[in-house]
């Protein structure tokens, strides 16, 4: 590609609603423009390496023996409402009428629609396992669309959806698409983390996210650094505490901590560790009537040590607020506590309450909690003593640095990651609702066993910006560069023999296979350069008349401090050596 027949639009400012590098940049750089919040239409440069991902992703999947087809980006809500999903998704998901007012969505995932089309196709356990997969456009009402393409509301998605006859060949297609998953993000050339992850809204028992490591990202990623685990923060888990309850030596006293509602401000008032605090918080249920009516509310007492943060994931599962909960009101806890939030604790309560403690709590003696009175807190508190032992024990928190991790094999780490790509054992969660079924060898109808599998094309560039740039702008890994190698002539237009040899490599590298763009645009050098830095080309040719006289040729890696004076006879073998040693 020659630059005069292609579209170079850069800027020198970020536009200000640009608040991450991702976004900075790829506006920068040209490569998106704004067409409404959370909408961007995809310029060609940036296209460019979004077709590379594409075809990285395309090509392992086919590895994998998926099967590529199409689904429709606007869906029929009858099916959606079949699989209870049309209310059930939430205000993420578009929900549009035709001119006959018929309901339908735009889709944001495809799980409905790839089910009814195996209910329609598969009928034979000779037919299974299958696996079908899609590169196409979603959309998803994001409630605050920010950072570009790392948050928007239309994007590109590949989704693979398998289908498997029992529970076992569900878990061996999930495996032969992570294998296929670490195979793809070793190829984009990113640094990057697969972590055991919750399912989230999709569902299923099984889940592996794939982070791209950068340090502006939204998720926190829990690993061991002498071994593989890894979890996204609300899948680690908390370990409980080695070895027994130590004995309580305390006396407990109903102690003045008068302004002070934090368990941060009572240690610091008693000058005691945070450690030693136990903070309250106050969770209701609901029962409904058959009308859909609350006929009754169940308040939840749960326990945490002062310096650690509660894990709604985690509290999800615990039994009795696995059907849903929400934080109580004030007038829920004036009535059970008889107290404002702040001074909470788990002695002295107004009406019972069900309570549930953090694993560390369980083991802790001589801790600090609320006294259920304004502006007064009680030290040394000791389960058995001052009160019952806890109802239900169960990891709560989140875990924090240092913590042992799960495997027995170190401690853990904590860094910041992008997620991705995301793989789900679905089981039958959509095929039950659906009546998605297959005939086993007995002529039986049996559910169809499903897995999910996405990878965020759009979003991928955006984390790679994210995890490679500097101050002069984007440094893009090869495989996914929106061209891998820039020839620069100085002086084009002036000069027949740097005109000459550029074209000459321009040629010879093209016919190599190289994906490979001469600026001949005629720009002043410092204005060309700053162009190619700016968009991140990895490799850069610089021909100069100066040079030629010397023989020379300037290579410039975008990593690079300085270039590097290369034989103008030898340059075509040059490159082709940094290239296969990317």
């Amino acid at each position: 590609m020659k630059a005069s027949r292609f579209f170079i639009s850069t800027l020198k400012e970020a536009p200000a609603d640009a608040e991450v590098a991702s976004h900075r940049l790829m506006m920068r750089a040209g490569m998106i423009k704004k067409l409404g919040t959370g909408i961007y239409t995809y310029m060609p440069m940036g296209l460019r390496v979004i077709r590379k991902v594409e075809a990285i992703v395309r090509e392992e999947m086919n590895r994998a023996g998926a099967v590529e087809l199409a689904m429709p980006v606007v869906q029929p809500a009858e099916i959606w409402q079949e699989a209870g999903r049309f209310q059930g998704y939430g205000p993420e998901l578009m929900r549009i009428k035709d001119r006959h007012d018929r309901d339908f969505v735009i889709q944001p995932t495809s799980e409905e629609v790839v089910t009814d089309i195996a209910r329609q196709e598969i009928r034979s356990y000779k037919q299974l396992p299958k696996n079908f997969y899609q590169i196409q456009t979603k959309f998803r009402d994001e409630r605050r669309p920010r950072f570009g393409l790392m948050r928007g509301r239309e994007f590109i998605m590949k989704d693979a959806y398998s289908f498997d006859r029992d529970l076992d060949g569900a878990k061996a297609s999930y495996k032969i698409m992570s294998d296929a998953y670490r195979r793809a993000f070793d190829r984009f050339g990113l640094r990057y983390r697969a972590v055991a992850a919750d399912s989230g809204a999709i569902g299923g028992d099984v889940s592996q996210e794939f982070q791209v490591i950068a340090a502006t990202g939204e998720d926190a990623i829990v690993y061991c650094p002498e071994s593989d685990y890894a979890a996204n923060l609300e899948k680690a888990e908390a370990l409980a505490p080695a070895g027994p309850r130590p004995a309580g030596a305390g006396v407990l006293t109903k102690t003045p901590t008068p302004g002070k509602a934090t368990c941060e401000d009572v240690a610091l008032l008693l000058g005691v560790p945070l450690a030693t605090t136990v903070k309250s918080l106050v969770l209701a249920t609901e029962e409904l009537d058959d009308a859909g009516n609350v006929k009754k509310v169940q308040v939840w007492l749960l326990l945490l040590r002062g310096d650690h943060d509660m894990n709604e994931i985690k509290v999800s599962k615990v039994p009795g607020l696995d059907q849903g909960f929400r934080f109580a009101t004030v007038g829920e806890i004036e009535e059970h506590f008889g107290c404002k939030p702040g001074y909470l604790g788990p002695i002295n309560l107004r009406k019972p309450v069900k309570i549930v403690a953090d694993r560390e709590v369980a083991v802790m003696a001589d801790w600090i909690c609320g006294a259920n009175e304004v502006d007064f807190h009680l030290t040394g508190v000791n389960w058995g003593r001052d009160l019952p032992e806890p109802e239900a024990v169960a990891d709560l928190r989140n875990v924090v640095a240092g913590d042992p991790s799960p495997d027995g094999r170190g401690l853990l780490a904590i860094e910041r990651g992008i997620e991705v790509g995301h793989v789900f054992v679905l089981g039958t969660k959509y095929s039950k609702p659906m009546n998605a079924t297959f005939l086993d060898e007995a002529g039986k109808p049996q559910f169809l066993e499903m897995g999910c599998y996405g990878i965020g094309i759009t979003r991928l560039p955006a984390a790679a910006i994210e995890q490679n740039n500097d101050e002069r702008g984007i440094i893009w890994p090869d495989a996914i560069a929106p061209f891998t190698v820039v020839v620069c002539p100085i002086g084009m237009d002036r000069s027949a023999e740097v005109k000459s040899a550029a074209e000459a490599l321009y040629e010879q590298l093209l016919a190599a296979g190289v994906d490979v763009l001469l600026d001949d645009r005629g720009e002043r050098p410092g204005a060309m350069f700053a162009d190619w830095e700016l968009i991140g080309v990895p490799h850069r040719v610089v021909i100069s008349d100066r040079g030629l006289k010397e023989g020379q040729l300037e290579y410039q890696h975008r990593r690079d401090t300085a270039a590097t004076k290369v034989p103008a006879s030898g340059i075509a073998d040059f490159i082709a050596d940094r290239l296969s040693a990317a």
